[in-house]
């Protein structure tokens, strides 16, 4: 019988990951190095940047932590908001990447018309291939561009 997989308890993602890090009593740069991820990931997961993960980047990192993917997976927040079309999404995606270079352009949250804090993050696939994926989330209301 498989065995149950219960959140321990109501913590964010970035605190059940620090949590299980130091219990295994490694640094951030131990734990990139045995996800195979980049210390700049570890930290954003820590700090609460990232509210849920790719698949690739769940499995490494479960990896990593000793744990099951479906164990980390319950600590991720799934926002949805079906106020925002997948075109305005997208759009925001373009958006991000073509003006990365320009740090004071400001992209407005579609929800709420505050500014978005914007990163691009650098992913490698299975396959060691660079995928950029942006992310955003607003300054004042919890909108998040999805994966």
């Amino acid at each position: 019988m498989p065995k149950k997989i219960v959140k321990k308890q109501d913590i964010s993602l970035a605190q059940f990951v620090a949590q299980k890090r130091e219990e295994l009593g490694l640094s951030q740069e131990d734990l990139a190095y045995q996800s195979s991820l980049s210390i700049e990931q570890i930290r954003s997961i820590e700090q609460g940047l990232d509210l849920f993960l790719a698949t690739t980047t769940r499995q490494k990192l479960a990896k990593g932590l000793k744990i099951e993917n479906k164990e980390l997976k319950l600590y991720e927040t799934k926002t949805n908001f079906n106020l925002t079309s997948q075109s305005t999404m997208d759009s925001i995606r373009e958006e991000i990447l073509l003006n990365s270079t320009n740090p004071n352009h400001e992209i407005k949250c579609p929800l709420c018309g505050e500014k978005l804090i914007t990163r691009i993050a650098k992913l490698y696939d299975l396959e060691d291939n660079l995928i950029l994926r942006p992310k955003a989330r607003c300054s004042k209301c919890p909108f998040q561009l999805s994966d």
